[in-house]
């Protein structure tokens, strides 16, 4: 059997952590020598602690080395497994994503190449459309954005803490920002 890629790792434990209300978001796998690495990015609508992430830890670990013992799974010699919670530097791409990050600084491209910059509000009921706010000194602006016009988006680190007419409109839901 074939050292596994990161499609059949993720099918095989995306049922087992929706158990936990977990999504997988991204997974690496690198074969080297005696000692392969799997690092494995989960999330979820409330982030997981670090008692959380050692208990999936395990859980992965122990479930990895059953289906290898069964031939279902091969990482040769041995692997290492590293679980962690995506970083910022994790790109928006599934409507998730922009929820789990409501009130948050966004960096985004609609594809033109310009890269533009937001604060991510409320998403529609079909989750196919974000509100994007942004603020100058005098107002706040708030404007739908279809998901799938937006290329790549990606949190920013913010230091400042945004005014109260930008956390206003990050509580608006989607159709009361619209208006």
């Amino acid at each position: 059997m074939a050292f596994p890629d990161a499609q059949q790792l993720t099918d095989l434990l995306q049922p087992k952590l929706a158990e936990r209300g977990l999504d997988v978001e991204d997974i690496k796998t690198t074969k080297a020598g005696k000692k392969s690495q799997v690092i494995i990015r989960i999330d979820g609508d409330k982030r997981p602690s670090s008692d959380v992430l050692e208990e999936v830890s395990n859980e992965i670990s122990a479930f990895f080395d059953d289906k290898e013992a069964q031939g279902e799974l091969n990482f040769g010699a041995g692997y290492t497994l590293e679980v962690s919670t995506p970083g910022v530097d994790l790109p928006l791409t599934a409507p998730r994503h922009w929820r789990r990050n409501r009130g948050r600084k966004v960096s985004f491209d609609l594809g033109d190449g310009k890269t533009q910059s937001a604060r991510i509000g409320a998403l529609n009921d079909a989750a196919d459309a974000v509100i994007l706010i942004t603020a100058s000194k005098k107002d706040v602006q708030a404007r739908a954005e279809r998901l799938e016009n937006i290329a790549r988006a990606v949190v920013e680190i913010e230091f400042a803490q945004p005014s109260e007419q930008e956390l206003e409109a990050v509580r608006k839901t989607f159709e009361e920002a619209e208006n």
